[in-house]
């Protein structure tokens, strides 16, 4: 098997919201918004987006110490009354700080997108938005371990 070469991404666009604090626990209320300036007419690539209720945030969590990229396995939450986790079974911590949130969206204007529920804090780098379609991105039947419940 080959090396993997490395990837480049460019951002297009950044998050604008009064939340600076990314240990927050509840981000359903939360109102942000996305604005795209990655490149230029980029408000062109939302035509029909608005048709969604729902949409899919790929962000870059820019704050994130390089310890947490470095570390391999922790407890859930930092708690150790949960059983000890690989980085990539967990949702904090791992190599690449790639988020992907499922959020509510509120409306478009322009280039700049109104959501309700996105976990981002201020001036974290988006990398891509997808429109949410339920009968692809959920799975009805997919089962968790009996400690995240």
């Amino acid at each position: 098997m080959s090396a993997v070469e490395a990837i480049t991404l460019t951002p297009i666009g950044h998050v604008v919201s009064d939340e600076h604090d990314a240990a927050r626990q509840d981000w359903s209320r939360v109102r942000s918004e996305v604005v795209l300036d990655g490149a230029p007419d980029l408000d062109a690539a939302l035509l029909g987006l608005a048709d969604y209720s729902h949409v899919i945030v790929v962000g870059w969590l820019h704050e994130m110490p390089e310890e947490f990229r470095q570390r391999r396995q922790a407890y859930p939450g930092g708690d150790d009354r949960y059983p000890l986790q690989g980085s990539l079974a967990l949702r904090g911590g791992r190599p690449n700080p790639i988020s992907v949130t499922v959020c509510r969206l509120r409306g478009i204007e322009g280039a700049t997108l109104s959501l309700e529920g996105l976990d981002l804090v201020d001036g974290t780098p988006i990398l891509d938005v997808k429109p949410y379609i339920a009968h692809y991105d959920a799975e009805p039947k997919a089962s968790i371990p009996l400690w995240a419940r």
